[in-house]
Order: structure tokens, then sequence, then C-alpha cells
């Protein structure tokens, strides 16, 4: 199980153990890694992991984070990286032994959300889509996301994922209404950067919906979700960044 060591001027605070899917750092007392101190926000970071892949993001904080000493937004998070916040630093430590090489190269990095006129809510669209020309486009309608997406770790005895049935998700109201999205890939990251952000993850149980950015939560059939991942069921409705959307099996 990976870890966080939690340092102050190169002496050990506290170790924690990085054993639920959301783990949060900041200021206030609710944290799940409480840091209190003026250079630290209230709500500074969080890192999500999936399997064995920890992505750490930035909560758009007030004095920013770094991770190997570079500002850091998002992060796929490797062995040894340290994380500082404040004067606080936070080393991750990862007892799987294979981690990916090299790094960027075996990542599919960006996703294309397209920003409709003022009012409507963001949609993701399809991880197939070009990023058009400032010929054909005006640039400000769209714009580049991170979504720090790892392939899965080969599993040695489990049914590995590809073999899960293939999903795919069908919007229902705004501008790309009656678009489907297939759900092809380990980790797919919906909704608008710095409002409300999921991601869905594809194991080899099934799928399964996670709370990422936001105050709000999404919701499934009317009911909001907390921090956990939620299992997905064929024909569930999805509510995210105020759009509806239903997911099913093909």
């Amino acid at each position: 199980m990976a870890k966080l060591i939690l340092s102050l001027d190169g002496q050990t605070v506290r170790e924690y153990l990085i054993d639920k899917e959301r783990i949060t750092i900041g200021r206030r007392p609710h944290n799940d890694i409480h840091i209190d101190n003026l250079a630290v926000s209230g709500e500074h970071a969080v890192i999500t992991t999936l399997l064995n892949d920890s992505f750490l993001e930035d909560l758009d904080s007030t004095n920013g984070t770094l991770v190997n000493g570079e500002p850091a937004k998002k992060h796929y998070l490797q062995n040894n990286d340290v994380i500082e916040i404040g004067k606080y630093k936070l080393t991750y430590f990862s007892d799987v032994a294979a981690q990916p090489a090299e790094g960027a190269q075996d990542f599919e990095r960006t996703m294309i959300i397209r920003t409709p006129p003022v009012g409507e809510p963001v949609v993701e669209a399809p991880a197939s889509v070009g990023l058009p020309s400032a010929a054909t486009q005006p640039a400000s309608r769209y714009e580049e996301v991170q979504t720090d997406e790892a392939p899965a770790p080969e599993p040695v005895s489990a049914k590995p994922a590809e073999e899960a049935p293939v999903a795919a998700l069908q919007i229902l109201t705004g501008a790309n209404a009656g678009k489907e999205l297939e759900l092809t890939k380990t980790l797919t990251s919906l909704g608008k950067p710095g409002v409300q952000v999921a991601v869905i993850t594809r194991r080899p149980q099934g799928y399964f919906i996670t709370h990422v950015q936001g105050a709000a939560f999404p919701v499934v059939n009317g009911q909001t979700l907390n921090a956990q991942a939620h299992p997905l069921r064929d024909h569930d409705v999805i509510e995210l960044a105020g759009i509806k959307m239903e997911f099913f099996f093909k």
C-alpha cells in the first residue's frame, strides 16, 4: 500500500497510508491530512487513487503546490515524488514495483472540453475529437484539460479490465444532447474544471464514478453521492455540472 510521509525542516511529522480513493490536504480540520499553517489553504489539494495509481491535484490554492520543486496543478505520482505545500513536504512512497517508464508517452494526457456560450454547462466531448485549428474554430471555444490518465497495471490473476463490458454515456441535456461517449479508457474525466469534476473508472468489476472536484457532488438517479466510489448500473442517470447523462452497456 502506498503512503505519504509528512515532514517539516527534515523532521518527520506523521505517516499517512493511502487507504482510500480520495485524500484531502488542507488547513481546515476536516481534511484527511490536516496541516495547520497559514501558508496552506483550507482545501489545498487532493490525492485521488484508482487501483495502483495516485493523482495529485491542486485545488486552486492561494500559494500553489510544488512537486519535485516544480509548480503542479495535476500530477501523476511516482515513487519518491516530493510534494511541497508551504514549508511542509509530503513524500510519496509506493510499494508497487512497476512504475510507468519514461512517463509521459504512456498516458493519454488531454481531452477536449467544448465551452458553450455563457449560461450553458460544460460537458466532455469524446476523446477522439481533435483540437480544431485556429483557422476553423476560435481558440476561446476550446480548452485543453489535463486528465492524467494512466493505463491500468497488468493484472496477474484477475480478469483484465479490457474484458469488462463496454459502456457508454448518452448526453440527455445541454448543447451536446444526443451525443454518445464510449467509456473504453481506464479513467474518463467529466465536468468543468474549477466547478465540478468526477471520474469514471473502468475496472474488472465494472464501472465506478468518483467525485474529484467541486463543492457539489455528482447525483445518480436523484441521489447525491459521497466521496467514495459509486458503482454504475445499466441505465443509471448521472447529473454533473448541470448536465444529465445516461450510463448504459453497449
